[in-house]
C-alpha cells in the first residue's frame, strides 16, 4: 500500500497520547556501561599530577629521504616537499 507522506496528519491528541501507553509515567533506572575490571586507577583526570609516571618513546633520527618542514615542523618524505628552496610540506604549501 503507498502512503502519502506529504498529506496532512488528522489525528486527535486524545488518540496521540493514548500510544504512549501506561508504562510510560513509571520511573526508569539508569544503568551505567561498566564493565567489572574498569576500576577509578584506570580513569585518568585532567590536570592530574603524573610526576610518578614514565614515559619511554624511542626516537629515530631523520633519514636521509626525510625533510623537516620549516611551518608545521613536521618529519616528512621527500616526495611531501611542495617548495625545495623552503623546506615547506604540501600541507602547508
Amino acid at each position: 500500500m503507498a502512503t502519502d507522506y506529504d498529506r496532512p496528519r488528522v489525528e486527535s491528541k486524545d488518540e496521540s497520547l493514548d500510544i504512549l501507553g501506561p508504562g510510560r509515567n513509571s520511573a526508569q533506572a539508569a544503568v551505567a556501561d561498566v564493565e567489572e575490571s574498569d576500576t577509578a586507577e584506570s580513569f585518568e583526570l585532567p590536570g592530574a599530577d603524573l610526576s610518578g609516571e614514565e614515559l619511554t618513546v624511542r626516537v629515530v633520527p631523520r633519514q636521509a629521504d626525510e625533510f623537516t618542514c620549516t611551518r608545521c615542523f613536521l618529519v616528512q618524505h621527500r616526495n611531501r616537499l611542495a617548495d625545495s628552496a623552503e623546506s615547506i610540506c604540501m600541507d602547508c604549501a
